[in-house]
């Protein structure tokens, strides 16, 4: 371990041990802080804690390095924590992370990605997210149908996003799309470029940019979230791309994905709750932490917007 990193687990330490004094704490580690959808899902946690009297949460960034998360989840061990909310950098390495929790008797709940164990966790753990299997399915069918109704019902050709391929949400959505284009009533539709762009936008607009450059046609682009449909976009429209000519698909509704639909850009979405699966994580932990029953899995359904249900979506929220 570097003896920056080292530094860092000191002090996090230490003001984990000062507040254990005082207030029942639940350690976090966030995969990344500077994704707009975990943001939202970290800023629901906090507010949900912040209505409990005697909880607190002592939330780190695991800054997309697994190494940097392993360290933090054994720092809130140390500090003998009440319970652990993890959501994994990796979800291929959470069975390193379950057994450190394990071993030390201290419950885990593991959000938003799914672990590559959940199947398997231990007693005292569990999982608090929505169903990826739900997720790319809805968005490639509305890509489908919206494809359909613009009159391509015939070779339409499709350009595919992926998240970090490490990243199991990444891997269920883009197989969900695989599974929609083997449909019957989808089949028209074939993918021609698909590339990773690891959730981030300046990822995708690089990409797309390429794919522009290199000629590619296309009739749709799917994402597998929000940010990295903008970036697509954001690309297109330097390019003097006729938004209204092709299909652009995203996951998440976030706040930009939400206003990129409001100017016509991007035509299709999937609401995730941020807020309920940060709610549900806290509710799981304490839950477990003063020994009750909890459902291994938890989840928070996701849900098909449209720009024509835009304004009833966003009256609802």
């Amino acid at each position: 371990m570097s003896k920056r990193l080292a530094g860092a687990a000191l002090l996090a330490l230490v003001a984990l041990l000062a507040r254990a004094a005082t207030a029942e704490t639940v350690g976090v580690s966030m995969a990344r802080f500077d994704d707009p959808f975990l943001t939202a899902l970290r800023e629901g946690m906090e507010a949900h804690a912040a209505r409990s009297a005697g909880l607190e949460l002592e939330v780190e960034d695991a800054q997309d390095d697994v190494g940097r998360q392993l360290q933090q989840v054994q720092t809130f061990i140390t500090a003998g924590v009440a319970a652990m909310i993890v959501n994994p950098v990796d979800t291929d390495a959470t069975v390193v992370i379950s057994e450190a929790a394990a071993d030390a008797g201290i419950p885990l709940v593991y959000v938003n990605r799914q672990p590559v164990n959940v199947d398997d966790l231990p007693d005292g753990q569990a999982f608090v997210a929505s169903d990826e299997r739900q997720s790319g399915t809805l968005e490639a069918e509305a890509v489908c149908r919206l494809l359909i109704a613009a009159g391509k019902g015939a070779g339409a050709r499709v350009l595919v996003l992926t998240g970090t391929l490490t990243n199991q949400a990444a891997r269920q959505r883009t197989e969900d799309i695989d599974a929609v284009l083997a449909t019957d009533d989808c089949r028209f539709m074939s993918i021609v470029e698909e590339q990773p762009a690891d959730w981030q936008r300046s990822q995708a607009r690089d990409a797309m940019a390429r794919w522009l450059s290199a000629g590619v046609a296309f009739d749709a682009l799917i994402a597998n979230n929000d940010e990295m449909a903008i970036g697509a976009i954001e690309a297109m429209k330097a390019a003097g791309t006729d938004m209204g000519a092709v299909v652009v698909a995203g996951i998440d509704a976030t706040a930009a994905g939400l206003a990129a639909m409001r100017a016509g850009e991007l035509d299709a979405t999937v609401f995730q709750d941020a807020a309920a699966q940060g709610r549900g994580a806290v509710d799981a932990a304490v839950r477990l932490a003063h020994g009750e029953a909890v459902a291994r899995k938890v989840y928070v359904p996701f849900r098909l917007v449209t720009a024509a249900d835009l304004p009833a979506f966003e009256a609802g929220r």
